[in-house]
């Protein structure tokens, strides 16, 4: 397992002009990814995601900052080492970067030519690849004859040739499908659990995360603005960017328009519960609502799962006496996360 480490990493391109300012791509980023760690980094277009997962296999070279890759320092590496370093860092394109006049096999192994690895051996290592992907059917297949899941499962396994200790994934499922977007985020999370190897993923999709990853960057502006474990930074997003993320991937409270539709329609009291793995379950709300002769109406919202925890927030329609749902609003104030919209 290899652990990567972005320390002060920056980037800055020459302005246009000769007295142009400096583009800052990439400011001052610092992230820790732990070995055997899927780590997520994501923002929008122009956030300086990309840039940064260059930086990471020495495509491009830092403008100031420090980034190790296991024990290879990729900063300090002359470009003569540069090389035999990447052989141990695995890329994953968006496009899938493939050769069309390749066949499925001999994409597979052109790592291997490049790396010098004997024949015979190349040959085991491909179809040992094409089997773990589920393509050996395809060896002899060119790659225009592919769908595009099948495709990036090509990538994938080219990826993996060199036994890398770490995989980047640039935008790995943005080309596909939703059901080919699980299916293949289905297969790195099997690279990283069966074979060790660390995942750095670069994505736009709050809902990406939220299926595959154990840690999270966001970036805007070439920053690093909010970091942590899935679940904290799902269930309690510090950073506006964030927050416009998470809103993308889990049930949240109505906005303004759709609030005002939900007044027009419910009579009731309208409250907006936040549910968090460990905190107080629906049963207890519900329970706390009964006792007081309250009836109730899920109007908004859901809860699912993030990282293998539940997290969600429910609009609820409040409906019976009004002193007694004023008491119940107050008992679950206690208890829960609770805001009272109308």
């Amino acid at each position: 397992m290899t652990r990567v480490q972005m320390l002060g990493v920056s980037k800055r391109y020459p302005g246009r002009g000769s007295d142009a300012a400096p583009v800052v791509a990439v400011d001052d980023v610092t992230i820790d990814v732990a070995s055997g760690e899927i780590h997520a980094i994501i923002g929008y277009s122009g956030a300086g995601k990309s840039t940064l997962l260059r930086l990471v296999n020495g495509l491009e070279r830092a403008s100031a900052g420090r980034i190790l890759v296991g024990e290879d320092e990729i900063t300090a590496l002359p470009e003569s080492r540069l090389r035999a370093a990447r052989g141990r860092i695995g890329m994953i394109f968006q496009q899938f970067n493939l050769f069309h006049s390749k066949k499925v096999a001999k994409n597979v192994e052109y790592p291997l030519v490049v790396a010098g690895v004997p024949a015979a051996e190349r040959r085991r290592r491909v179809a040992e690849l094409l089997a773990f992907v589920g393509l050996s059917d395809k060896a002899g297949a060119y790659t225009d004859q592919l769908s595009g899941g099948q495709k990036q499962r090509v990538g994938i396994a080219r990826a993996l040739a060199t036994n890398p200790g770490v995989l980047l994934a640039d935008e790995a499922t943005s080309a596909l499908d939703p059901q080919t977007s699980r299916e293949v985020l289905a297969l790195l999370k099997r690279v990283n659990t069966e074979l060790g190897i660390t995942i750095v993923l670069i994505t736009h999709e709050m809902e990406v995360v939220r299926e595959i990853a154990d840690r999270v960057t966001v970036m805007d502006g070439g920053r690093a603005v909010e970091q942590g474990g899935v679940f904290d930074v799902f269930s309690d997003p510090q950073n506006e960017t964030t927050r416009r993320f998470v809103a993308t991937a889990l049930p949240t409270q109505p906005e303004a328009a759709h609030l005002a539709e939900l007044r027009e329609r419910h009579r009731g009291r309208l409250v907006a519960l936040t549910f968090r793995d460990g905190d107080v379950d629906q049963p207890v709300v519900f329970r706390t609502l009964a006792e007081r002769g309250v009836g109730v109406s899920i109007i908004h919202g859901g809860i699912t799962d993030v990282g293998g925890r539940s997290f969600g927030k429910l609009t609820l329609e409040l409906i019976g006496d009004e002193l007694q749902v004023e008491h119940a609003i107050a008992a679950l104030g206690q208890e829960t996360d609770l805001e009272v919209l109308a």
